[in-house]
């Protein structure tokens, strides 16, 4: 008798915490999907903005996965601030001219210049970059500063500043500097013998070697110090009156990216060969 009374209180407990535990997984199921709707827009209601931007690979390019690490990284954060982003790809002379008359809503990325600010407003810092000194693998350089490169011929791009006090050594001729218009054309001097060292952005230099100059990669290294760390930034129009809210957006989004930890993991899939 009290067996069966004690079975039928137990099998009415269990019943009843049974449909409490799925009444509270439905709770929690529509508390999830609320919270989900509320912070994921759809696509479709997204404010479209056109952006121009340089081939500059593996940090944009027309021809990468998602094109470049950096272009996938500002349509993320864009797209976290309501705003959904498509890129033109133009050389980089008429990406700024074309911005500058208000064809895009910005244009990517860009150093600090003082005389862009006549026309731009600058976001907060979207790159960092590192410029290193690449050489072959047989020669031995060495260089801890400036007076140690003197009587080298350096490789550089066209229209490169390498920082105010290079400029200003290359200036006073503690060493001389032949520029081409490619990273390419200078791996390919710097190994023919035509130049000593090879001033270039580490990303840069080792996607071309690896992507455009495979013979050449074995062949080929960099120094261990940094010549410049520069940062680079997108550029809005200040003849565009929606720019200051647009910047402000993308600054608020970009600094949860990297209080997140989530702006380091698109450079960390760069390091793995995500973007080849």
């Amino acid at each position: 008798m009290h067996h069966k009374t004690d079975t039928g209180k137990h099998n009415m407990f269990v019943a009843k915490s049974l449909r409490y535990f799925y009444l509270c997984c439905l709770l929690l199921l529509n508390v999830d999907s609320v919270a989900s709707t509320a912070e994921q827009k759809p696509l479709k209601d997204l404010t479209e903005l056109q952006l121009s931007a340089g081939e500059w690979p593996p940090f944009l390019s027309e021809t990468l996965p998602h094109q470049g690490v950096v272009a996938h990284l500002l349509r993320d954060v864009f797209a976290e601030a309501g705003y959904k982003v498509s890129f033109t790809f133009l050389p980089w002379g008429r990406a700024y001219h074309d911005t500058n008359n208000g064809k895009y809503a910005a244009t990517a990325v860009w150093m600090l210049s003082e005389d862009r600010t006549k026309d731009f407003m600058y976001s907060a810092p979207v790159l960092s970059e590192k410029f290193v000194f690449f050489h072959l693998k047989q020669r031995r350089f060495d260089w801890q500063n400036l007076t140690d490169l003197h009587g080298l011929l350096l490789g550089g791009g066209l229209g490169y500043s390498y920082g105010q006090a290079f400029d200003q050594a290359l200036e006073n001729k503690l060493f001389k500097m032949s520029r081409v218009g490619t990273t390419e054309q200078n791996f390919r001097r710097l190994a023919a013998g035509r130049i000593d060292v090879f001033a270039e952005e580490i990303s840069v230099g080792y996607h071309t070697l690896n992507n455009q100059l495979p013979e050449l990669a074995d062949a080929i290294s960099h120094h261990h110090l940094p010549l410049l760390i520069n940062q680079s930034y997108l550029l809005f129009p200040k003849s565009n009156l929606d720019s200051a809210q647009i910047i402000s957006q993308f600054n608020l989004h970009l600094e949860k990216f990297r209080q997140s930890g989530r702006y380091q993991s698109y450079f960390d899939l760069l390091k793995q060969g995500e973007y080849q």
